[in-house]
């Protein structure tokens, strides 16, 4: 493909960023990325009601956290940018103007209360609602000398019958029916275009090559093709992702968990893992294979391999990607990757680290996994505490006690032989031997390996804990 392939993610700034807008910036990251393409950031604030402060720097910190670097845009400087809507009306005012003269647009002066009356009229007879074209027909001069004085909007044009087909990479071939469609609003009241005018408009005037969003928009395409025909420009190539769907098939939604990155950034997800599990809502590769890093996401991702039906955000397949990320980061990496979800003061060595690398799924389950290494256990839990209520508990720690009183070269080769001359003495292996000892050491009977927790301890603090499981037993 050639290398001025240009792709654009356009959000509107009314909070944080969704999930399903992650994945539509990736897969344009990922395109763009791949062909040597420039990859645009636009904000669409048309909608000045819905707008939230904070919700473009959120943007911004977002995708650097998630490595999905902008070529063009907010945050660039420079001629290229910042692509922000409400800073571009007069483009838009221009352009449906060339519309309106040439008849292919017009003013609507219906108030709000007769588009309610013709509203429900359509409703109590079982008719789709849209605008009936009560003003299309108001001669063009009078219309003109109306606009000066009288409150309006600007609507397109459309057909009245016949069809038009849309070629989209992942859709096909998509036909619509000219009679269902509504004479669009362009240029609302207020000033402002509506998305579908700025959009098209925007997208020509940057250069987009290639249009990569989501299926929602998939019922606004005929207005958009009207318009690009209207104004002679070439179509871009589309691509219409698939819908995001809860485990029920219900389009997803908070009213099931969360639908913003930055609460799943919160709840202590990589980035590299929450990119991973989007890449993978809608689209494979054809190896099966499922865990990617950005780098190898941009090697074998193919547009023509995303799929229709809509894919269905399971958090359990996203929590087990994180934890493939996790075990996959090299020790000091993810020894710095936890210390912000650990307390204050907490000196966690790389083999530390290393040793609940296997052991958790989330950043925060790190706390819990490495407080026994800072923290005596006041308590312990269900599984510790049968462990040193068995029968064999008292004499296998009383024993161990014993030798570790004597022991003047102490390691975790002297402690592993130890305890298997323990378990010879007892006649005890397996957990009868070893659950007692971890319960009592490390105050939990499952956890890192026995070598690094007592080599982690030294000799005074395993004695110590050992005691204290004595004395509270």
């Amino acid at each position: 493909m050639s290398d001025n392939v240009r792709v654009r993610f356009a959000p509107s700034p009314t909070g944080h960023l969704h999930v399903g807008g992650l994945r539509t910036a990736l897969y344009n990251w990922l395109f763009a990325r791949q062909n040597g393409g420039a990859f645009i950031l636009r904000i669409e604030d048309t909608d000045q009601s819905r707008k939230v402060e904070g919700a473009v720097q959120s943007l911004l910190e977002t995708l650097d956290w998630a490595g999905l670097d902008i070529d063009e845009g907010p945050g660039k400087g420079g001629d290229a940018g910042p692509y922000v809507q409400s800073e571009r009306l007069e483009i838009y005012h221009q352009h449906a103007a060339q519309l309106v003269e040439a008849g292919q647009a017009y003013p609507c002066f219906c108030t709000s209360e007769r588009l309610q009356q013709l509203r429900e009229r359509q409703q109590k007879m079982g008719l789709a609602t849209r605008y009936d074209g009560h003003c299309r027909d108001i001669p063009a001069d009078e219309a003109a000398q109306r606009t000066g004085n009288e409150t309006h909007v600007i609507r397109l044009a459309v057909p009245r019958e016949g069809l038009i087909i849309l070629e989209d990479v992942v859709r096909r071939k998509v036909r619509f029916e000219w009679k269902t469609v509504d004479d669009q609003v362009l240029i609302k009241s207020d000033g402002f275009p509506t998305y579908h005018l700025a959009n098209v408009v925007d997208d020509h005037l940057m250069g987009v090559t290639h249009v990569i969003r989501g299926e929602e928009w998939l019922p606004s395409m005929p207005k958009h093709l009207l318009l690009y025909q209207g104004f002679g420009w070439e179509i871009p190539v589309f691509a219409h992702l698939p819908l995001l769907l809860n485990p029920d098939r219900s389009k997803l939604s908070k009213r099931q968990g969360h639908v913003a990155v930055e609460e799943y950034r919160k709840d202590g997800y990589l980035p590299q893992a929450l990119l991973n599990f989007v890449a993978l809502l809608g689209w494979h590769d054809q190896s099966n294979d499922e865990v990617f890093d950005l780098q190898g996401l941009q090697r074998v991702f193919q547009l023509e391999r995303v799929q229709k039906g809509g894919a269905i955000f399971d958090t359990g397949k996203l929590r087990w990607l994180n934890g493939q990320h996790l075990r996959r980061m090299p020790a000091a990496e993810f020894r710095q990757a936890i210390a912000p979800h650990l307390e204050s003061g907490w000196d966690v060595s790389d083999r530390m680290a290393a040793a609940i690398q296997e052991k958790i799924s989330l950043l925060p389950d790190a706390r819990e996994q490495l407080a026994f290494f800072f923290e005596d256990p006041v308590s312990y839990d269900e599984a510790a505490s049968e462990a040193l209520a068995s029968p064999q508990a008292n004499g296998i720690l009383t024993a161990l006690l014993d030798r570790l009183a004597a022991a003047d070269d102490f390691s975790g080769d002297w402690f592993l032989a130890a305890v298997k001359a323990l378990g010879a003495e007892f006649g005890l292996k397996g957990r009868e031997l070893w659950h007692p000892i971890r319960a009592a050491i490390a105050g939990r009977v499952v956890g890192p390996d026995m070598v690094t927790i007592v080599e982690t301890f030294g000799l005074d603090k395993c004695r110590q804990r050992v005691a204290d499981a004595l004395q509270k037993g």
